[in-house]
């Protein structure tokens, strides 16, 4: 299903105070993005949480060398704690996967996030 919604539509719709996480693909040659899923999480480490799942979900289906990056991210434990650093400061988290026809984008937004 192919959705108009744009990352500042759903960000926008995350001000009630809940973390809004997103995962988006965006088809090579494609004018409309594809919404993989949505979450609103109640503090950055659900959120962070939610980004972990749905970056193995993506990496799970990408071919092996697509899929390195992924794989190192969801290991990396320091980057996991920037990320929580970025979330509980007010700054918004993503994290972009890509393949041969697709780049994957996965967003975390904070309440009140200028970024």
């Amino acid at each position: 299903m192919l959705t108009s919604t744009t990352p500042e539509d759903l960000a926008a719709a995350g001000q009630d105070g809940a973390y809004r996480c997103w995962a988006v693909a965006y088809p090579l040659h494609e004018t409309s993005s594809i919404l993989l899923g949505s979450h609103e999480a109640t503090s950055p480490r659900l959120a962070l949480r939610w980004l972990r799942e749905r970056a193995r979900n993506v990496t799970d289906q990408l071919d092996m060398a697509y899929a390195q990056p992924g794989r190192y991210w969801l290991r990396d434990e320091t980057e996991h704690e920037h990320a929580l650093a970025y979330l509980t400061t007010g700054t918004a988290y993503q994290l972009a996967l890509h393949d041969e026809n697709t780049r994957y984008v996965l967003v975390a937004y904070p309440p009140g996030a200028t970024s």
